[in-house]
């Protein structure tokens, strides 16, 4: 790989088959360019070690460590291997790899539980001693306050708790549900069955909460109501289908959303043994963390969960080399993609 130094546009330019313009074009985020010509030309510039001189300034400006200062090796906490948390990993490493330090991921064991026998595994595992933690979304709310207490520097990518002093930073679910309400809403939609688990994670009663007030807001009466609702845990997926079976076989619903990864191939599911087609009879919003390769054309709000970590790697070492300023919680919102999973209701 060149250095750094050697790296310029025409490097860039050469290596892909494309014009300086182009390429500088690309760079600066300007408009009158395909998307994957963009990201191509991004991909490869950040593969190459190469940064505009605003792209350096905005190191300097958010108070980032130079490439060049102490090389350091974080830890990173995972419940479970799933593309969920390989997103979070990926952005993270990604970025500390191109500020020159390094990410080892931890998954943690099944059936530990809280007690002398969590806080041996972090003693196992060096924690202690490394250069800082990051806490992944899906740990455990016991879990997370004892590491929370732990004396490195830590980011939090999840939804903080009340008055937890750490930095943390999330895909942001509540505007995303709130758009998805929206989206159905201007298609005509008033009926909305919202079919997942609202419980045990912080994340989900949020998206529970942006749910209750987005009907509210749109004046939607009646939809508040748990009990009108599949949000009942989906561990015995057979009564999780039963009752969603129900729900979609009244007819009273035109409209669903699935506001968990992974749940939409379930409503599919459900939809097929009913003999009900999407859109025809019912529309459906899933939120995905990526597109799902069966169901690519779902309409979904985008989760940005591997930018999300790219940014909790900045500040990361943003934490490290300025300690007293405040802590930050950031929310990355994305857009949405229209899909076509939506139908329009003629009123």
């Amino acid at each position: 790989m060149p250095r750094k130094k050697q790296v310029t546009l025409q490097t860039i330019a050469d290596d892909l088959g494309l014009t300086i313009h182009t390429v500088s074009k690309a760079l600066r985020g300007l408009p009158g360019m395909a998307e994957a010509t963009r990201k191509t030309v991004a991909g490869r510039a950040r593969e190459l070690g190469y940064r505009t001189k605003e792209q350096e300034t905005g190191l300097f400006g958010e108070r980032i460590p130079a490439v060049y200062g102490k090389p350091r090796r974080f830890a990173m906490l995972i419940i479970g291997e799933t593309n969920f948390h390989r997103l979070q990993l990926e952005g993270v490493r990604i970025r500390l790899n191109e500020l020159g330090h390094s990410l080892y991921p931890l998954i943690v064991p099944g059936g530990l539980t809280e007690g002398a026998g969590f806080r041996q595994w972090l003693d196992k595992n060096d924690l202690f001693f490394a250069d800082g933690l990051f806490l992944t979304a899906a740990i455990p709310e016991w879990m997370e306050t004892l590491l929370l207490q732990l004396p490195v520097p830590k980011v939090l990518i999840n939804y903080p708790p009340d008055l937890a002093e750490v930095d943390s930073i999330i895909w942001d679910v509540e505007y995303a549900v709130q758009r998805s309400m929206e989206e159905l809403y201007h298609h005509g939609h008033r009926r909305i069955l919202y079919a997942v688990d609202i419980e045990p994670l912080r994340g989900f009663r949020l998206r529970w909460k942006a749910f209750k007030d987005a009907a509210e807001r749109l004046g939607l009466e009646g939809l508040g109501d748990p009990g009108e609702h599949v949000n009942s845990p989906a561990g015995d997926r057979t009564a999780w289908l039963e009752n969603l079976g129900g729900k979609l076989s009244s007819g009273r619903f035109t409209a669903v959303i699935s506001a968990v990864p992974n749940m939409a191939e379930w409503i599919y599911i459900a939809a097929s043994f009913l003999k009900l087609n999407i859109p025809e009879h019912f529309s459906l919003i899933g939120m995905e963390n990526e597109e799902n390769p069966y169901f690519p054309d779902m309409s979904r709000p985008y989760l940005l969960v591997r930018e999300v970590g790219e940014r909790a790697a900045e500040l990361m070492l943003r934490r490290i080399a300025n300690p007293l300023l405040p802590f930050e919680q950031v929310r990355l919102k994305g857009g949405f993609y229209a899909g076509s999973t939506i139908r329009t209701i003629r009123s």
